[in-house]
């Protein structure tokens, strides 16, 4: 898919003016949060979400993109023949592949955000899913470097990748404004160090496994 079709070419211009994270990165982030929530229907309920990640407000054009962008991107998740087109927002093999295998890895890291703050529980088999996304989120390379597999390694983690929002749409939707991010936590939800001082643990964070494995059983 070249860098017109994917949309690319559109979001590095309308988002050229902001820089708070990469649009690879962004573009994960929402969806993540579009494989449990419903695209939101308020451009400015896009400003309020950023607002509470400390992010910067892009301009109008910039939301207006990114809400019909979650807006597709949740029909097209919602159904099963549609959500296997589902493509993550990366730039075409014209581009260095040094280039593609950062965008990746910036995706990756915005969809675990994304997902993140959405406080869905994870089946043992999704959690799989999330070790192995979060050794892609942290693969470190310079531009000079030789990745390690070349094409063949990176095609296979940009399939892998692809599927991941594909395997975790499958839950029912909730609004976006309903996330304890944005709506706030309870009066009497407790802290993470009141759960310890009580002997009890919060959600852990999956283990970070190798996910350029081609022979790891998940």
């Amino acid at each position: 898919m070249n860098d017109d079709i994917s949309g690319w070419n559109e979001w590095s211009r309308t988002f050229a003016d902001w820089t708070d994270v990469s649009i690879s990165e962004l573009h994960g982030l929402m969806t993540g949060l579009m494989t449990v929530c419903h695209a939101p229907q308020k451009i400015e309920d896009w400003e309020r979400l950023l607002t509470e990640l400390s992010f910067s407000i892009p301009d109008e054009a910039a939301l207006t993109l990114l809400a019909e962008e979650a807006e597709d991107t949740s029909f097209q998740l919602k159904d099963k023949d549609d959500a296997y087109q589902y493509s993550p927002l990366v730039p075409d093999d014209e581009h260095d592949l040094y280039e593609r295998v950062v965008a990746l890895k910036q995706w990756a890291n915005g969809f675990m955000t994304g997902f993140g703050v959405t406080d869905s529980t994870l089946t043992a088999e999704e959690n799989s899913l999330f070790a192995d996304l979060a050794k892609i989120g942290g693969i470190r390379i310079e531009p000079d470097d030789e990745f390690e597999g070349g094409e063949e390694s990176y095609l296979y983690l940009y399939e892998f990748v692809r599927m991941v929002p594909v395997s975790l749409a499958v839950r029912p939707r909730k609004s976006m404004m309903s996330l304890p991010l944005i709506a706030g936590l309870p009066i009497s939800a407790k802290t993470a160090k009141e759960l310890e001082e009580e002997g009890l643990k919060p959600k852990a964070i999956p283990p970070v496994i190798d996910a350029m494995n081609k022979n790891n059983p998940s």
